[in-house]
């Protein structure tokens, strides 16, 4: 019969600094035991090694033997994830002018994108015929091309754009989270899934 009972919560993606990776690192832990808890915290689950390339794939099965050599009676229930991608990020990747640069270029890339983009799609659909035909219909006169119209279709663009985005600035408008923030969470999901796959594949996962 179990002496005591450990819930283990484990993490789908974690990045380290160090080469050595515990399992307070990789998951949430709880028990009634506080002294089996600290150990089982403290136990190291990986080291990296330089021709990993810093990333590795960790099954929740290792953890729990490597749990229960502390105590073969412990009893360990996973309420987490299966696998567990941990990645190795290297101080100095955290910032530098290297990081502030790649901002730099996404930002602008993302800008005159979009900018691209909208002016594109406005001239497939001839906006501009659009509102001058609208203004000859209302107004009874044909449209210098600077109009209400123009002005508050652009002012209601950049409008629907920040309600978008949620953002004005730096600042959130709501708790909600945003598009993009959706779609990177969608699309880590599916690399460490990805990285779990390949990973078994390969036979590179972290197994008894």
């Amino acid at each position: 019969m179990a002496s005591d009972i450990l819930y283990v919560k484990a993490k789908q993606n974690v990045e380290v600094m160090s080469d050595s990776v515990y399992l307070k690192d990789v998951a949430s832990v709880t028990g009634t035991n506080k002294s089996v808890l600290a150990k089982a915290k403290a136990m190291q689950v990986h080291h990296f090694r330089s021709e990993q390339g810093g990333r590795t794939v960790i099954s929740i099965v290792k953890l729990i033997e490597e749990i229960q050599k502390i105590d073969p009676n412990i009893s360990v229930e996973s309420v987490g994830e299966t696998d567990i991608v941990v990645k190795q990020v290297k101080t100095d990747q955290k910032k530098g002018f290297l990081v502030t640069a790649k901002i730099v270029f996404v930002a602008l890339i993302s800008f005159f994108g979009t900018a691209f983009t909208i002016m594109a799609f406005h001239n497939d659909i001839g906006i501009q015929e659009v509102f001058a035909e609208f203004h000859q219909i209302v107004m009874g006169r044909s449209s210098d091309g600077f109009t209400v119209l123009e002005v508050s279709y652009s002012i209601g663009l950049a409008v629907g754009i920040i309600l978008f985005f949620n953002h004005i600035g730096g600042r959130r408008i709501t708790k909600d989270p945003t598009p993009i923030e959706v779609a990177m969470r969608e699309y880590e999901q599916d690399v460490n899934m990805t990285l779990v796959q390949t990973a078994e594949r390969e036979g590179k996962e972290q197994e008894p």
